[in-house]
Formats: structure tokens, sequence, C-alpha cells
């Protein structure tokens, strides 16, 4: 896979134990899929290794953690820039 960049809004699920994540639109066509995918890349030049997970709707969610966004000092909201270096 040849690095893909693209821009998201991070989102807050409100519930107990809700996920922070990313939802990436162009996902199954860039990623070849609709199911889960291990890659490895940057977000805001963060290195991350993750999975994007099917959302049910045809796009692909990224879970972000908690020590992710304190390192790029984001939060729910804000635009991130990812860059995607492999599919694993």
């Amino acid at each position: 896979m040849p690095d893909v960049t693209f821009s998201a809004a991070i989102i807050k699920d409100d519930h107990k134990g809700g996920w922070t994540y990313l939802r990436w639109a162009e996902s199954v066509s860039v990623l070849g899929t609709r199911k889960p995918v291990k890659v490895t890349g940057t977000i805001d030049g963060f290195a991350f290794q993750a999975t994007f997970l099917p959302w049910g709707d045809g796009t692909h969610i990224l879970p972000i953690k908690a020590a992710t966004l304190k390192a790029i000092r984001k939060q729910a909201g804000e635009v991130v820039d990812v860059c995607l270096d492999e599919k694993l």
C-alpha cells in the first residue's frame, strides 16, 4: 500500500466507556475491504499501530488511544492529519 494521507475530526462517543476515534469515509475504496485492517502510520506526526474497524455504513473507524491524544495535544472535535504507511 503506498502512503495514504487524510484529515479527519476526532469523535468521542459520549456513552460511559465510549471510544475516541476517527471515521474515514474513503476507507473501503482505499483499503480494498470492509473487514478490519491493521495499519501503521502517524497521527499529527505521532507514530501509531492500530486496526481500522468496519463501522457498518461503508466506512471504517480508527480508535485513538488516550496516550496518543495526550501526545498530539488534541481532543474531540479537533482535526488531525493521518498518514498510513502500510497494512500489516
